[in-house]
């Protein structure tokens, strides 16, 4: 169930060990561009004061863009296959905003406050994602023998 039906952020996630909440909106797409609304930036906003208990709360952003970019072409809709990517961006500067702004993100991780009719850029700072340090470790990968004289070749995965 998204956050848009519940009236709440995407996902809460916390560690109590550690006093750690996160607030995160999801957005995933095979446009070249990803928009968060203003009223899902609200929503962890008030989510994350809300938990004032936890010493560490985060607005986090989560952009998908999809392994196939969708486009028209000659009144067709047309896939191409590209990289897909992930951004995990902190947006805790909305806190600080009195107005809060549409949030743009494009395909090569820049980010953009969108005011009415003016987008000026925003600098978001990546964030990593707790899974994401998990899954970063040496694994054997195999490989074709006339790429690899071993056949095999280490990796960090992510």
């Amino acid at each position: 169930m998204g956050g848009s039906s519940t009236g709440l952020p995407d996902i809460v996630a916390v560690n109590n060990d550690a006093g750690i909440l996160l607030t995160v909106e999801a957005k995933s797409g095979t446009s070249d561009i990803l928009y968060v609304p203003v009223d899902q930036i609200e929503r962890c906003l008030i989510v994350r004061n809300m938990f004032g208990i936890y010493p560490e709360r985060h607005i986090i952003l989560a952009f998908k863009f999809m392994g196939k970019k969708r486009f028209r072409r000659k009144k067709e809709t047309v896939y191409e296959s590209r990289r897909l990517i992930e951004y995990y961006k902190v947006a805790d500067i909305a806190v600080r905003m009195k107005t809060l702004p549409i949030i743009k993100c494009t395909y090569d991780g820049k980010t953009y406050a969108i005011f009415r009719n003016k987008t000026v850029p925003l600098d978001l700072p990546d964030y990593t994602m707790p899974f994401h340090k998990l899954l970063e470790r040496q694994v054997p990968v195999m490989a074709s023998a006339r790429l690899l004289r071993k056949g095999t070749k280490k990796v960090t995965t992510v």
